[in-house]
């Protein structure tokens, strides 16, 4: 398996100018290994005493690892980060890359079930060794805990019904596979739409199954802790409910976005914004590959404020 075949790396440049590598020492994270693209990238710009940690938990990925002893690879989620850094002796980073996208290959993998296009079991799971599948989610929960994944993380029209309706044919003969899903979904369909509708539900049952939002926020408290100051957090988000959650605690060191003054009206928090606005994908990338279309680059960096709470 080639790294291009696993996943093509989206804004490789932008992503790699974000993170100011400077000289190419010191010690760095990509937080979502994955292809390796990224990482390939960073390590070039590496000189003998510059070192790059990659987490990943899919353990696909390590088939992708690289040989180089500026290179550690963690097999584990990206919220493990601090703990894993720590017990390895390594005090602070100079920069994270996280992009947060699901791979090509965990898409175009039937086994996985993550995509609409072929027909495999509903797992959905980043780790398919740990945790509960798609469909035991479905089986386990209550229609009123469906309903709340479905609203909160697809934002899909009618929640309560489509949960309820998911629930019962759940009970009348349990849903395994994709195709299981969208048969169930498909009334429900707006025309012309399909495919999007479907994918909000297909997101909302992922997110929840690998509780994806929460693990993005530890890493965004973690990250307060790991980064020294002038240390670079660049983030590439697919989807508003992370691009919000990202944007709010790098403008204001929370996820509620509230905005801490001193008394001379300077704002008090981890991290400057090192760009207002999100930076997106040349019409060019896009063509190239159609799955950076929706990316959201967002790059901070480490002031030398820390919360009282840290």
């Amino acid at each position: 398996m080639t790294n291009n075949s696993y996943h093509v790396p989206v804004l490789l440049d932008a992503s790699i100018e974000a993170l100011n590598l400077g000289d190419g020492g010191g010690n760095w994270m990509d937080a979502t290994f994955g292809g390796g693209g990224h990482s390939r990238m960073i390590i070039s710009n590496l000189n003998d005493e510059g070192h790059l940690f990659g987490f990943d938990q899919d353990p696909d990925a390590k088939k992708n690892s690289i040989e180089d002893s500026r290179f550690t690879l963690v097999e584990a989620n990206f919220r493990y980060a601090k703990q894993f850094l720590n017990l390895n002796g390594v005090k602070s980073l100079d920069g994270i890359l996280v992009d947060l996208g699901v791979s090509s290959h965990q898409f175009d993998t039937a086994e996985r079930g993550f995509s609409l296009r072929m027909d495999g079991p509903l797992d959905m799971r980043m780790n398919h060794s740990s945790g509960r599948s798609a469909s035991e989610l479905i089986e386990d929960s209550t229609w009123e805990e469906l309903m709340v994944v479905l609203r909160m993380y697809g934002e899909v029209n009618r929640p309560d019904k489509l949960a309820s309706t998911i629930k019962a044919a759940s009970d009348n003969s349990p849903i395994k596979t994709t195709n299981d899903l969208v048969k169930v979904l498909s009334k429900y369909a707006p025309t012309g739409k399909e495919n999007k509708f479907y994918a909000q539900v297909f997101q909302a049952l992922r997110i929840e199954v690998n509780d994806e939002l929460g693990a993005l926020r530890e890493l965004l408290e973690q990250a307060t802790l790991l980064l020294k100051p002038g240390g670079r957090l660049a983030i590439i988000s697919y989807h508003s409910l992370e691009d919000r959650l990202v944007k709010h605690f790098m403008r204001s060191g929370n996820f509620e976005d509230k905005v801490e003054k001193d008394i001379k009206g300077q704002t008090l928090a981890p991290f400057s914004q090192v760009v207002r606005k999100a930076i997106v994908a040349t019409p060019e990338e896009v063509l190239d590959n159609p799955r950076s279309r929706s990316a959201r680059l967002r790059i901070a960096e480490r002031t030398t404020y820390t919360p009282e709470a840290c």
